[in-house]
């Protein structure tokens, strides 16, 4: 529900703050609070990657992917403004999405790929699409972008991309989860309805 001008959006009649921290405090929300909360929210994994002007692969862990239009087909990624790759990705043209599994393999791509190692793509597994794109062989899903737009966010860069070639492998899985700050699993079947 979006609020409307003049209405009050506060707790309902009877409702308390949960037990915890509380991030409110005169000097403006804590920054580990908001971390905190934000990790709290479970998401897919996917490695964005790119090329810079030689040719080179350049690449970065997202767990911040959404799907933003249909007509036509885009989605954005957020990229840190301190992260190593910054500067490619800020003039790289396009850049493509590979859609993590579920699984200590892809979990130890997707930490590799967080952090600011020289040679990320050490160790095989990835690919050269008919496109010129490099993605990862075993990917549930790989989306391959056109750069629409890039819009500051803070200290980070939001990457808007229109999709021009989707993969989706014939073999089916389950995707990667990041979840309190560790890989999780979706439910199955037969946990439906416990708890």
């Amino acid at each position: 529900m979006t609020p409307q001008p003049g209405v009050d959006c506060g707790p309902a009649p009877g409702a308390r703050a949960g037990a915890g921290q509380d991030g409110a405090a005169e000097g403006g929300l804590d920054p580990a609070l908001f971390r905190g909360a934000m990790a709290r929210f479970p998401t897919g994994v996917a490695l964005v990657t790119t090329h810079d002007q030689d040719g080179g692969p350049h690449g970065f862990t997202a767990s911040s992917l959404c799907s933003v239009s249909l007509h036509p087909p885009m989605l954005l990624v957020c990229l840190a403004t301190s992260a190593r790759c910054f500067r490619v990705f800020a003039q790289s043209p396009r850049f493509a999405v590979s859609v993590l599994r579920e699984g200590p393999e892809h979990a130890e791509l997707a930490r590799r790929f967080a952090g600011k190692g020289l040679d990320k793509f050490a160790g095989g597994g990835f690919v050269t699409t008919p496109r010129g794109g490099t993605v990862l062989a075993g990917a549930l899903a790989v989306v391959e972008c056109a750069v629409r737009r890039r819009v500051d966010a803070g200290d980070h860069v939001v990457l808007l991309g229109e999709a021009e070639h989707v993969t989706l492998p014939g073999h089916s899985g389950r995707p990667a989860v990041y979840v309190d700050r560790g890989f999780g699993a979706l439910c199955g079947s037969g946990c439906a309805g416990t708890g």
